[in-house]
């Protein structure tokens, strides 16, 4: 690639960096519902949920009510893959997915003959819209000798241009293969994430290829706030996702998916732990471990630039009233084109393939 071309990419990501913040001016602000008024809510769902033979999957980002009725309905509360996963494995029919569109887009991949509904169909995500198709596609293409890597926070349309997909929990372990049959990788879209990859393999030159993506949750914790916090909580272990920045990730405990995390709290001995990821996680680590004490990893606060304070806008846009209104209309289905369904799936397959096989 050519010095003219270089700059035109980077002036690209650039661009594509500011439109993913000007979606955040675009994010409603949600009515706070009265106690009763969630009970409410949450009754009429239970009764749709059975009449329409349907199954509520929520991440671990969403608010912890719908988490919360998801455990409640025998739904699934869990990581973008094991919500997909769920789904395809259910009998259900109709699949209320609480989350953001690309694990819509994802559970319909998975599940092409079922509905899939969701709350609303404008959450997104700061990974997937930094990642649009066409400059990524286009830099693929600058690029014909590498792998192509892609986060499953991606659209359907990223995930069909890719040799293969992965969770943050298998990230390390598919680059690291691909590395050792002599492959060179793209990795798109979380640039901290990848540099985690670059840095735990050691990848040298070109060898690993990074999107300039990330997600504005994760990117909001600050270093200097965070040791200030463990001087006040020393004994306190630090779990980190590793879509945090490398400083971050330089200074935790553990590092790991929302499910490692999980399984972290469990099995470590501290009884005290500072989190670095999205407080929606708060709910199924004080369920998965209720005599251990969890604290909010410090971000930069209450300033102008912070637009998430650890918790994501979009995941705050699944309320119990618009999935209502969305289960008893049928309203905000996903639809996937079948044959990009089908290119999509591919990757997706070898990822799952992959995590059996290790």
């Amino acid at each position: 690639m050519n010095k003219l071309e270089n700059l035109s990419s980077e002036s690209n990501l650039i661009a594509d960096r500011v439109f993913v913040r000007s979606y955040l001016d675009k994010i409603p602000e949600n009515r706070q519902l009265s106690e009763q008024e969630n009970a409410d809510y949450e009754s009429k769902i239970i009764a749709l949920l059975a009449k329409k033979n349907a199954a509520l999957v929520a991440h671990y980002y969403t608010d912890p009510l719908l988490q919360a009725l998801a455990d409640k309905t025998s739904g699934c509360v869990a990581d973008s893959l094991e919500m997909a996963r769920f789904g395809s494995n259910s009998s259900a029919t109709t699949l209320m997915v609480c989350g953001v569109k690309f694990m819509g887009e994802t559970a319909k991949i998975l599940s092409p003959e079922k509905t899939v509904l969701m709350p609303t169909l404008e959450a997104t995500c700061s990974l997937d819209i930094g990642c649009p198709i066409e400059t990524f596609s286009a830099y693929c293409d600058q690029h014909p000798d590498h792998k192509v890597v892609v986060y499953a926070n991606t659209s359907a349309e990223v995930k069909a241009r890719a040799d293969w997909v992965v969770t943050s929990a298998i990230a390390v372990d598919v680059v690291e293969h691909l590395l050792d049959l002599g492959e060179k990788v793209i990795w798109a879209p979380d640039k901290h994430l990848g540099r985690y990859i670059q840095n735990k393999l050691g990848a040298q030159g070109d060898e690993m290829l990074i999107w300039d993506g990330a997600c504005i949750v994760h990117e909001e914790f600050k270093l200097k706030a965070l040791k200030d916090m463990k001087h006040l909580y020393p004994d306190a272990a630090i779990l980190a996702h590793p879509e945090s920045p490398l400083p971050i990730l330089n200074v935790a405990d553990a590092v790991g998916s929302t499910t490692q995390i999980i399984n972290a709290a469990i099995s470590r001995p501290e009884q005290k732990f500072i989190v670095a990821t999205d407080s929606g996680i708060f709910y199924k680590l004080q369920q998965a471990a209720p005599e251990k004490e969890f604290i909010m990893a410090p971000t930069s606060g209450d300033g102008a630039t912070c637009r998430s304070c650890a918790q994501c806008p979009w995941m705050g846009m699944n309320t119990l009233q618009n999935l209502y209104e969305s289960l008893l209309n049928e309203s905000n289905e996903v639809h996937v084109d079948l044959k990009l369904g089908k290119r999509a799936m591919v990757p997706l397959q070898r990822m799952l393939d992959f995590k059996q096989d290790n």
